[in-house]
Parts: structure tokens; sequence; C-alpha cells
């Protein structure tokens, strides 16, 4: 990476007071998380949710915005799933802003959910009660400056940039892949190409973040 120099270390003690510094009672606040596949955003995202308890924090993954399969295939987009014009960015940003206007005594909104283990999205499976001040939400596109992608941006208070070695990501994305069913051929081709080809698009999205982080 080329944001080597502005690279903050960082354990995930530091990573939780941060986020807490975000948690005020009665208003509403939007975390994001960033970074190329197997930056480790979900892990992240849901560390901080769980130390800071289900009554300051609220995990809305990206994911949940996958197009369906069946709505790829049509597009002729189905090889490359996981890309940026694979998402309902549109979606996602008006959630985020709604989640925005969400006010202590407005009921409770729902998000979709992305199932790994069958490649598909779910709606309204997350639900984020009006009383919840912190969202975190995390994946790969949110600094992205084409599409929806700003307007999604403009309702996220922070977004921090995940940024491990890449010899560890790409460890990761394999043995997540295979986890998944894939084969190790097929494994290696999906972390060495999609997945990569999409890094080197948000990696140089980097310099738009809050903070450039690697977790230590």
């Amino acid at each position: 990476m080329t944001i080597e120099h502005d690279v903050q270390d960082a354990t995930l003690d530091q990573l939780v007071e941060w986020a807490r510094a975000l948690v005020i009672p009665g208003r509403r606040r939007i975390l994001g998380l960033t970074g190329a596949p197997g930056a480790g955003k979900s892990t992240i995202a849901e560390q901080l949710v769980t130390t800071l308890g289900p009554d300051a924090a609220v995990l809305v993954p990206m994911d949940g915005f996958h197009l369906a399969n069946e709505v790829l295939i049509n597009l002729g987009r189905r090889d490359r799933k996981g890309a940026h014009d694979t998402f309902d960015d549109g979606g996602y940003a008006r959630l985020i802003t709604s989640l925005r206007a969400q006010r202590v005594d407005d009921p409770v909104m729902y998000a979709p959910r992305f199932h790994r283990e069958i490649e598909e999205s779910i709606n309204s499976s997350i639900p984020v009660p009006a009383t919840v001040p912190l969202v975190v939400t995390e994946g790969n596109y949110l600094l992205l400056d084409f599409d929806a992608w700003p307007a999604a941006r403009s309702g996220i208070d922070e977004v921090w940039f995940l940024a491990p070695d890449t010899m560890i990501r790409h460890d990761r994305l394999l043995r997540r892949h295979e986890a998944y069913g894939k084969t190790p051929e097929d494994a290696a081709f999906w972390a060495l190409g999609p997945d990569e080809r999409n890094a080197q698009l948000i990696e140089s999205t980097a310099g738009r973040a809050d903070r450039i982080v690697r977790l230590r």
C-alpha cells in the first residue's frame, strides 16, 4: 500500500475507546469500517459492538445489499460478485440516511443481512432500535466517490480504513473461501483474482478515511 506513512497502529482496546467516544445517549451516530477484502472489517465490527453492548451499539453491514444472484446473472455480473456494481448502493445509502434520522421515540427499523452459506441476503433481519445511539456499519466501498456511495458516506460520522499486512489479508481470504465450500484452487482464483482487483480500487480510497488503522 502507498498509505503506509498514514497508518496508525492500534490495539482492539484503543478501537473500542475511539468507538465509545461516539456513543452519546439520545443522539444517533454512525461509525463505518472499510478496507480491502480480508481486512478484518466484519470481525472487528462485531468485536466493537459486542464490547460496547446492545444498549450502546448495533451492527448493520453493507453486505446486506448484495444484489441477488438471479439479478447478477441477468446483468452478466455473477462471476465478479463483490465488485462495487454488484451491490444496491442506492438502497444502502437510503438506509444509512434513514438510520441517521432515526430518533429515540421512532419505531424499530430493520436492515438486511447477507448469509454467506447461501450467498444471498435476507431482508428485515437486523433490528435497529431507535434507542441505540451508535450504528456500526462495515463494507468495502464506503469511501468510493461515485454512484450512490458518497450519499451513504455523507450520513456516516467517521470512517476507519483497516490496513493489515497484505499476506495476512490474502491468507484470511483463502481460508474464508475454503470454509464456505470452495476448493483450494477456486479459493486462490477468487482471492488473487476478483478480490484483488476490488482491493486495488478500495485501497485507492484510503486517503478519504478519518483514520487508517493497523491492528496490533
